[in-house]
This record gives C-alpha cells, sequence and structure tokens, in this order.
C-alpha cells in the first residue's frame, strides 16, 4: 500500500550549466596554449593567389592586373554555376546511387522481403505535438485516491518488507510504519491514482492501493472537495480494484484501448500524483511488452504477467494511474517501478483489465489463471552424475522429486529419471524445461522423452493446472 509519509528525502539534482561552462573554459585555455591548433586550408602550388609574387612595378602584368582579375572572377563564377548545377541534376535523378529519385530523408531499417525490394522506414525525428492536449483531455477523469486506516486495523506495521526502501519503490508504495493511536481514529495510510471509466462515477485503480483501507477518498482534478468512495470489486492476484463515486453525473471518463495494437516504441503519456504532486504528467517509450514480475507482501505474492514496460517516469503515487497512447486512450494501468534502475517501470494491460472489469464492478470472484505444471522438481545435470545416471551428456535434466497423483507421476515419471526432450524438442537444462512446460496449457497432451536406468522412453504427460490442484488441497484440508 503507498503510504504518503513526508519524512522520505526528495533529492533534486543539481544543474550542469556550470560544468559545461567550465569544461568551455579548459578548452579556450588549451586552445590559447598551444594544445590544440586549428587546421589551415591547404594550399595548392603557385597558382594560389597568396604564393604568386607581386608583379614589379610598371611590368606588364601590373598594368593588367585589374582585367586579369575580372576575367579569373567571372570564370571562377561560371565553374562553381556549372559544376553547381551538376551536382544538383545528379542528385535529383540519382546518377549515382540508383533507383527512384529521393524526396525525403530516410532511414535503413531491416530489410524485409518484399518482391524483392528492401523496406525503409521514414525517419522521424520529432516528438508527438498533441502531449499536452492528451492530458488536458484526461485530466478531469484521472483522480487522486487517499486512503486512511484505524492505527490498530493496519495491517503494514509489523511487515519488514514495507522498511525496505527497494520494496516500496518497486512495488510503488511509500510505505512505512505508523505509530500507534490510543483513541483509534483515522490516520492517512496511503496516496494514489485511480481514473474514472463510466461516467456515473466508476473508478479503476491498483488494488494494492486501497488494500486494507478503512477509508477511501477520491479528489476529481480541479476540485477542492473529496469524494467518498465504495470498494466495489477488488482481485488479489490481478492487483485490479473498482470504486463507486456518487455525485452530480455525468463525469468525465477516458476511454479504454486495446493494448495488443500498441507496439514496442510507441509513445506513451502517464499520469499520476508521485510523491503527492498532484496530477503529475510524464512521457516516453512503450519498452516492452509481456513482462512478467512477482512481488510478496504479506499476504503472498503477486505474480504479474503480460506487463507493459515503459520507460515514461513513474513513481510511488503513480500507482493505479492510466498510461495513455497518442490517441487518449487507456493502454495500461501503472503499477509498478524498479528503484535500482532508470526508465523501467511496469503497468498492467488494458487487455487484461477489460477482461475482468465487469467481475469487478459486480464484486464476482475472478478465478485464478491456469498454472500448466506435471508436478515435477528438477535440477541441472553435472558430470559426476553420468556414470551413475547412465547417461553421456549434461544436457537434459534431472528429476529429483515427483509430486504423488501429479501428472507426471501417473505417467509413470519417476525420481532419478533425466528428460531430455518435451514433444520432440531437445531439452538442455531444468530452466529450458520449466520454460516448455509453461509455454503449454493444462490438458494438453505432451510427449515427454526419458532416460531412466540409461533406458530412452516417451511417456504421454497430460498437462495439469496447478491452480486448481492447490485450491483443491487447501479445501480437502479446511
Amino acid at each position: 500500500m503507498e503510504n504518503n509519509h513526508k519524512d522520505s528525502e526528495t533529492i533534486i539534482q543539481p544543474s550542469k550549466d556550470h560544468e559545461r561552462r567550465n569544461e568551455q573554459n579548459s578548452l579556450l585555455h588549451q586552445e590559447e596554449s598551444g594544445d590544440f591548433k586549428v587546421t589551415q586550408p591547404r594550399l595548392f602550388g603557385d597558382s594560389h593567389p597568396r604564393n604568386k609574387r607581386p608583379p614589379e612595378p610598371g611590368s606588364q602584368g601590373s598594368k593588367k592586373s585589374g582585367t586579369s582579375g575580372k576575367s579569373v572572377f567571372a570564370a571562377f563564377m561560371a565553374g562553381v554555376i556549372v559544376v553547381g548545377g551538376m551536382m544538383f541534376a545528379s542528385d535529383r535523378m540519382n546518377m549515382f546511387t540508383g533507383g527512384t529519385p529521393a524526396s525525403s530523408v530516410s532511414a535503413a531499417a531491416p530489410s524485409t522481403v518484399n518482391s524483392g525490394t528492401a523496406q525503409k522506414a521514414s525517419l522521424d525525428i520529432a516528438r508527438p505535438t498533441n502531449i499536452a492536449d492528451i492530458a488536458q483531455q484526461a485530466s478531469a477523469a484521472v483522480v487522486k485516491i487517499e486512503t486512511k486506516t484505524k492505527a490498530q486495523s493496519s495491517n503494514k506495521q509489523n511487515n519488514p518488507l514495507y522498511s525496505d526502501p527497494f520494496f516500496r519503490q518497486f512495488f510503488g508504495d511509500n510505505g512505512g510504519s505508523q505509530e500507534q493511536d490510543p483513541n483509534g481514529q483515522l490516520q492517512p495510510s496511503g496516496l494514489g491514482t485511480g481514473f474514472i471509466f463510466e461516467s456515473s462515477g466508476y473508478i479503476i485503480t491498483n488494488e494494492h492501493v486501497i488494500d486494507g483501507a478503512d477509508e477511501i477518498n477520491v479528489t476529481i482534478e480541479g476540485q477542492d472537495k473529496p469524494y467518498k468512495a465504495k470498494l466495489l470489486g477488488n482481485s488479489y492476484d490481478l492487483d485490479l480494484a473498482v470504486l463507486k463515486i456518487e455525485g452530480s453525473t455525468p463525469f468525465s471518463t477516458l476511454p479504454i484501448g486495446n493494448s495488443d495494437n500498441a507496439r514496442v516504441g510507441d509513445w506513451v503519456v502517464a499520469i499520476g500524483n508521485p510523491y503527492d504532486f498532484d496530477y503529475t504528467v510524464t512521457a516516453g517509450l512503450l519498452s516492452a511488452k509481456e513482462r512478467p514480475i512477482s512481488i510478496p507482501d504479506t499476504n503472498g505474492t503477486r505474480d504479474y504477467k503480460h506487463l507493459l514496460q515503459t520507460d515514461a517516469a513513474i513513481n510511488p503515487g503513480n500507482s493505479g494511474g492510466p498510461l495513455l497512447n497518442m490517441d487518449g486512450e487507456v493502454i495500461g494501468i501503472n503499477t509498478a517501478v524498479n528503484s535500482q534502475a532508470q526508465g523501467i517501470g511496469f503497468a498492467i494491460p488494458s487487455s487484461t483489465i477489460s477482461s475482468v472489469l465487469q467481475q469487478l464492478k459486480d464484486n464476482v470472484t475472478i478465478p485464478k489463471e491456469p498454472a500448466p505444471f506435471i508436478g515435477v522438481s528438477v535440477q541441472d545435470l553435472t558430470s559426476d552424475m553420468l556414470n551413475d545416471l547412465k547417461v553421456d551428456t549434461t544436457d537434459g535434466a534431472l528429476v529429483a522429486d515427483v509430486q504423488r497423483k501429479s501428472p507426471a507421476f501417473e505417467a509413470g515419471i519417476r525420481p532419478y529419471d533425466v528428460i531430455i526432450a518435451v514433444n520432440g524438442t531437445k531439452i538442455t537444462s531444468s530452466t529450458e524445461l520449466t520454460t516448455k512446460i509453461q509455454a503449454l496449457k493444462a490438458g494438453d497432451q505432451a510427449t515427454i522423452t526419458v532416460i531412466s536406468n540409461g533406458v530412452k522412453k516417451d511417456v504421454t504427460v497430460t498437462v495439469g493446472d496447478k491452480t486448481a490442484t492447490t485450491s483443491t488441497q487447501k479445501q480437502s484440508q479446511g
């Protein structure tokens, strides 16, 4: 949860102008002292005016100097005109490089085969000019979310993770513990962002922004009085929550776009309330897609999948705010940052949001995403294992343990078997095996090639759902 504490130190980087001036002065000093020299133009032969001796007084050359100078100048200008005309014509007609005449500056891009012609992407060095318009249009729909908790009900006071600056910054929280209030009154506990997606007052934000809150206040840009918000539905695993405010409708809204259409390298705009600096706009690029990260807290571990990565500045307080494309559509919700890096922020894609939005509004439990597994614990092979396992290479994954009644157990895979291929694709390490299994879907039939006691064989495994298995085990235990 993002805690609104004022004890964090704000560091403002000094201007570098004085450093540049000192560097320029140093270069000037070196040039004056002879360390740098200005290269003079090379003079060719005696025909150059600087290399010719002045005519003797009274000589014929002296008498015709005026006429000769005019002739030389006229010839020089005629040559300039002729050569310049030829250069212009050759450039326009591509006489030396071939192809069609160039009409604009272009930069070579990775060539693609298209009827034998290499494709080029136009070089556009200009930044978008509509960022200010996007920010202005979005302003009335982006909201500031402040939470309050009763001191005795705060679940963060004894959590060591919230005292770790790295954890707090990565998760987009200010964190920190609270002092006990003997009267049990509400105290400010968190700060975040959200945006209105329906005009009747529906707001979406991160679940960790409002987690544990006893009171949620929402402030709309340009309005002094906050609204009391009601939590409708939330998902810990997806880190999403929907709130509802009541007031004079309709409220301004932001359209939710399709993050699947966004491309790496597209411009994006992030809006939020970092470190209690209300309504801050930053811009950057969509750096990557499909990023997975895991963040532990007192309730478990949030396993984020399919995240968008951006270099637009995101800081604690931006959590829950919109990540917009150049059409002013929301393609993500800013969620996490990495404080040990520059320009690495993450947003939940709108494709994930849209798929569960109605369930969050209706407070319907969202089932967890299936997690494919076969039920084995594996490790890499080392050279000193080869003789005992009766294999001749360290490629593959050694089965260290097999869960009873798991898909692998039912298929006959046992400890000390060596898995060397999945669906005919060679496996070189335990990590590669895990990646291959996770790329499958629950219910898929997979052919696993193993070496068991020196004998190579293929076994058919029905990929299971770890999420459903874990849920069933909990219910049986309860």
